[in-house]
């Protein structure tokens, strides 16, 4: 009987989280080895069908990076990255594509139906529009040319609230044409920040394979549990926040000053870490708001 009641306490903690949430858009960014792993995909969009069944809209923008190496390299094209990013040339812009729109966009939405969910693929091509991109040598500030890389200059919310209007999860690939209809890869967590912020979303969430921000990068348990906007740039200054987390942290900090209330940082590897972290009081990754500081760094 007391693990019937257990059950039940945790369905009480969560009550006032589901009663806020409901009618919220929560964007949650999909990524990492999480996706290489179909026990960890299935279990990860089971919690989002839960979600959107309670009555908040989840919208899905997923990246692909380690299934579009895989590909380049059965195809012998070489996968170079500048300051973090894929040089995207024309040969690489049509494998990411065909990968993204035919491979793991189509297996997300599979995968949600199958779990009695409902779900649309929505091509960032139809949403998404897009201008060049470059980036500059840190030493030179010599321009970079990235190839097929671009940067969001509008997003057409209509469409996604459209979808999630009708009780749709949207699941978004993170490319974009350009005024000519040339199309363009998008960094897929700069991609999930910017809808969040055009769709002034109640949340922002990443998963991926790092069970947050670590305090420090070689022990796992050392999760921040909550930082504030205001801690960003000092935790990179103390090379807390290193690597790949730092444009992940700057899009949130993106999404935050646009109006978005929390950010979180969860591992996909925990079972159910998703529900965990929006419908417990504890939490089980990083979550960053608004808030000023009061957070001691040494």
């Amino acid at each position: 009987m007391d693990k019937y009641i257990e059950k039940a306490a945790v369905l009480i903690e969560a009550l006032p989280y589901i009663q806020s949430f409901r009618d919220s858009l929560v964007v949650v960014k999909f990524g990492g080895s999480v996706m290489e792993d179909s026990e960890l995909t299935k279990q990860a969009l089971k919690d989002i069908v839960f979600m959107e069944c309670i009555g908040i809209k989840p919208i899905i923008v997923h990246g692909g990076g380690k299934a579009i190496t895989s590909k380049l390299k059965e195809l012998n094209i070489a996968t170079k990255f500048i300051n973090g990013l894929r040089y995207t040339c024309s040969k690489t812009i049509n494998v990411v594509d065909d990968i993204l729109h035919n491979n793991i966009n189509t297996n997300l939405v599979n995968t949600i139906n199958d779990f009695a969910g409902k779900a649309v693929s929505l091509s960032g091509k139809k949403i998404l529009k897009a201008e060049k991109m470059f980036t500059y040598d840190k030493i030179t500030n010599e321009k970079l040319n990235l190839g097929y890389v671009g940067k969001i200059t509008d997003v057409n919310i209509k469409k996604i609230l459209d979808i999630t209007n009708k009780n749709i999860i949207p699941v978004i690939t993170p490319l974009a044409l350009d005024e000519n209809n040339q199309t363009y890869n998008i960094n897929a967590d700069i991609a999930a920040a910017v809808i969040t912020k055009k769709l002034e979303a109640r949340k922002l969430v990443f998963i991926s394979d790092v069970p947050g921000i670590l305090k420090n990068a070689n022990d796992e348990n050392s999760v921040i549990s909550s930082i504030k906007l205001c801690d960003i740039d000092k935790l990179i200054q103390n090379n807390i926040i290193t690597g790949g987390m730092i444009p992940k942290v700057n899009s949130a900090a993106e999404a935050l000053h646009a109006g978005t209330n929390k950010v979180h940082f969860i591992d996909g590897r925990l079972r159910h870490s998703l529900l965990l972290e929006i419908f417990t009081d504890s939490g089980v990754g990083t979550q960053i708001l608004k808030e000023y500081s009061n957070l001691n760094i040494k």
